[in-house]
């Protein structure tokens, strides 16, 4: 078998005295699509933190293709990265947050374009050339010289997702991308997503859209209190979860 895009084996990470993962082991194949649910506090979103190293955890081990996030081994010691190298390595996972942080004095292709330029160092011809083609493929071809005060939350989060996209990344994480929108804005993000999902991006997607987990997910994964309490197919997990723990949650939220 190949090696996971992505392996937590063992993901610990605290906080002072308050411990957020405890002991986190999963794994996503390249092109899978995982989608993490659970209540607030379950350590969802910092796990996503740790997989770009945003947040350093505290034990255990985490690797994106093949590689160790944050880290080198060398003989049974683990180095940790300088700054520049976890940079670098940050790059080729793009993470789109439930704010979207554009550039307020940028217009939607520059901040598309911006990274690409000035981190990736691609001629800005052929990066703008890219972020119009990125723009077109989330639906927003019509508003590449819009300012973010100028396009709706769903429109400014497509951007987003374009704006990660255009460092190629070899991973998307999304952390409840539609949290922070309007119920009538929430479909055009998720539709999005849908097309990256069908085009064999890996997503590891922390979310509380069932509809989207159930319909695009390959694996679902519940957490709480900082623990993997279950995990496997959409219609396992949603339809027939096993521990009491999950029953309770999804009967509030399905």
């Amino acid at each position: 078998m190949s090696e996971p895009m992505v392996k937590a084996e063992a993901v610990h990470k605290r906080f002072g005295r308050h411990e957020v993962l405890r002991g986190i082991d999963l794994a996503v194949a390249a092109g899978e699509v995982l989608c993490l649910l659970g209540p607030s506090g379950s350590g969802k979103s910092t796990f996503l933190r740790c997989i770009n190293h945003l947040e350093k955890i505290n034990s255990g081990r985490l690797s994106v293709d093949g590689e160790l996030v944050g880290y080198r081994q060398v003989g049974g010691k683990l180095h940790e990265l300088r700054e520049s190298e976890v940079a670098r390595k940050r790059a080729e996972i793009g993470m789109v947050f439930q704010h979207f942080n554009l550039f307020g004095h940028m217009t939607a292709l520059d901040n598309v374009t911006c990274a690409p330029i000035n981190v990736r160092g691609v001629p800005r011809a052929r990066a703008r050339e890219r972020g119009r083609e990125l723009l077109e493929r989330v639906g927003l071809e019509d508003k590449l010289d819009a300012y973010p005060a100028q396009l709706s939350g769903g429109q400014q989060q497509r951007v987003a997702i374009a704006r990660a996209l255009a460092m190629e990344p070899k991973l998307m994480l999304f952390d409840e991308p539609t949290s922070a929108l309007d119920p009538e804005l929430v479909g055009e993000v998720l539709d999005a997503m849908r097309k990256l999902a069908a085009e064999g991006m890996t997503m590891i997607v922390v979310t509380h859209e069932m509809g989207f987990a159930r319909e695009v997910a390959d694996t679902v994964v519940f957490m709480d209190d900082g623990v993997v309490v279950e995990s496997g197919r959409p219609g396992e997990v949603l339809a027939n979860p096993r521990h009491e723990r999950t029953r309770a949650f999804l009967s509030k939220v399905l």
